[in-house]
């Protein structure tokens, strides 16, 4: 059986074949069991040399709120060579990596009318139930959400959809927006018009128009913003997809672009990894509000803080929210932490930024595509179709589901030569940006989906 001991600390190393957890020596009952260096929960009883350690054998430690100290310990990234991709300048000197031209609702009561538009002209729809009966914080993160999609810099042109009754009605995510190019944005407001569906697809062809003078120009890899993410988890997710990710990571910061790291609870049991690596005590402050800010969260509903993982992880070999956690973060490499976003936030530093927001696939991502991220890298041990607003190039941790879903996976990281496997993720990486379609965008799986939190009326 061949295994594998992550950090030298570890009192457990991991079957090969089944991505579970195996004692390298004997663990007394109670004794902390130790994964990737760091403590991942505790021995619910004695657990001999060669046990298998799961479930049945060990417990989370997770529950509290804590206090911590800014105790940095990091070290600035090695330089990298640069590389240039081919994107498109936008008027605001961003870059966009696609030129789509989306349908965005303002509410959910018109997602059949963007449906019905989408498909006549092609252009891409953005459907979700909310922008109406929604009050106070609840309603702002919709629109949070929906101002960083509609001035996303992927879409060459975006049509602003609204209904005309609602909360969140065109004048007040006009307001919201602030300022937009009257030539790459269009409002409809179908209550207002006779024929909604001519009348859209005659500004959805303005659109086109303006977007078909755009060409992809060269521009320095700085510019690239990579969203991280993680979803059906395994056993070998932090070893190999995680892994590779974080060492991609590394490199597009050291390069000058930007990554961001989100998935809050699934940071829970790993944060003072991340905490160490603020480049500074404003951020660390940060940081450490956005843990325990999402800590309460869960508390004020009633739900323990170590509500994860899910059945799938577990039978991947995950066991605690902690290992979770530990494998979570590896997509953030060693870079430092220079900025803390929440919802709505758009990016705006180069390097290793943390973002506000649920571990929710779908959430996730569309949380990263607002805050401006022009792909997603998402691993994944199970496999998943999901695709979001920007290109979502799944990883595979393990060939099986590489070669299994190859219609949904895009690379597999399987393998322990990970700067090897690091350095193809970054050419696949270029490729995308320079417009190679992701396996989600040639299916056609693109979506949105909202973090909810309030009344609804």
């Amino acid at each position: 059986m061949d295994t594998v001991r992550i950090n030298e600390k570890d009192n457990v190393c991991v079957n090969l074949e089944t991505g579970h957890k195996i004692a390298v020596c004997d663990i007394a009952k109670g004794a902390d069991i130790i994964k990737y260096g760091y403590p991942i929960g505790y021995a619910t009883e004695d657990i001999k040399e060669g046990e298998s350690v799961h479930s049945h054998n060990m417990k989370t430690k997770l529950g509290d709120i804590l206090s911590y100290e800014y105790t940095p310990n990091f070290e600035e990234l090695i330089p990298e060579e640069p590389f240039t991709i081919n994107a498109y300048i936008r008027e605001n000197g961003e870059i966009g990596i696609r030129n789509d031209i989306w349908i965005v609702p303002t509410v959910g009561c018109v997602n059949s009318i963007a449906k019905q538009l989408g498909e006549k002209t092609g252009a891409i729809c953005f459907s979700h139930p909310y922008g109406c009966s929604q009050l106070g914080n609840d309603m702002k993160i919709t629109q949070l959400i929906l101002r960083g999609l509609i001035s996303h810099p992927n879409a060459g042109g975006v049509l602003v959809l609204g209904l005309g009754c609602e909360n969140n009605n065109i004048p007040e995510m006009k307001a919201v927006l602030g300022s937009w190019n009257e030539e790459r944005v269009k409002f409809l407001s179908v209550q207002d018009c006779e024929d909604e569906i001519a009348q859209g697809i005659e500004l959805i062809e303005e659109l086109k128009k303006t977007a078909s003078k755009d060409k992809r120009e060269s521009v320095p890899v700085s510019k690239l913003k990579i969203g991280l993410k993680c979803g059906g988890s395994d056993g070998f997710s932090g070893i190999t997809a995680n892994a590779v990710v974080g060492k991609v990571t590394d490199k597009v910061c050291a390069m000058g672009g930007a990554a961001v790291l989100t998935e809050v609870p699934e940071m829970f049991g790993a944060e003072t990894v991340l905490f160490d690596r603020c480049i500074n005590k404003d951020v660390f402050d940060k940081s450490v509000s956005l843990i325990n800010n999402f800590k309460q969260y869960f508390k004020d509903h009633g739900q323990p803080v170590s509500e994860n993982p899910s059945p799938g992880n577990k039978e991947g070999g995950i066991t605690t929210l902690e290992e979770k956690s530990l494998g979570c973060v590896q997509k953030g490499g060693t870079a430092p932490v220079v900025d803390v976003l929440d919802y709505g936030d758009a990016v705006t530093k180069a390097g290793l930024n943390l973002l506000n927001g649920p571990g929710n696939d779908i959430v996730s991502i569309t949380n990263l595509a607002a805050a401006g991220c022009h792909l997603v890298l998402f691993t994944t041990g199970r496999g998943t179709p999901l695709g979001g607003a920007v290109p979502t190039v799944k990883i595979a941790s393990n060939d099986a589901i590489a070669n299994k879903k190859p219609h949904w996976i895009d690379f597999s990281a399987y393998g322990f030569d990970k700067d090897a496997k690091a350095d193809e993720l970054l050419k696949l990486i270029k490729r995308v940006a320079d417009g190679e379609m992701t396996k989600n965008e040639i299916l056609g799986n693109r979506e949105i989906a909202i973090f909810k939190d309030g009344v609804t009326l």
